[in-house]
């Protein structure tokens, strides 16, 4: 197989393996909290301790993935560019 053809075939399963995460799981960890939904803070005494919420995801932990954000904003810039006729025929 030549460099080029083995490129596109490693492209392609990557791509195809993202589409397929955002599509069985929309959305990932949030990457500032890590999931936790709040920062972490340590006392004097070095114990740590439940910081405030976390402003990205709003201690949900939870936040859309790119892939599934661009689909999104993708199927409604369609949706509302497409002409659906009224049912009657007229208006």
């Amino acid at each position: 197989m030549t460099p080029i053809l083995l490129a596109i075939a490693c492209l392609l399963v990557v791509t195809l393996g993202y589409s397929g995460l955002c599509a069985a799981s929309p959305f990932g960890d949030c990457r500032k909290c890590h999931g936790m939904g709040h920062q972490l803070k340590t006392n004097r005494k070095g114990q740590l301790k439940r910081g405030k919420d976390c402003r990205r995801c709003h201690a949900t932990g939870k936040r859309i993935r790119a892939g599934r954000w661009l689909y999104n904003r993708w199927a409604r810039i369609y949706r509302a560019g497409t002409d659906t006729p009224r049912p009657g025929g007229s208006r």
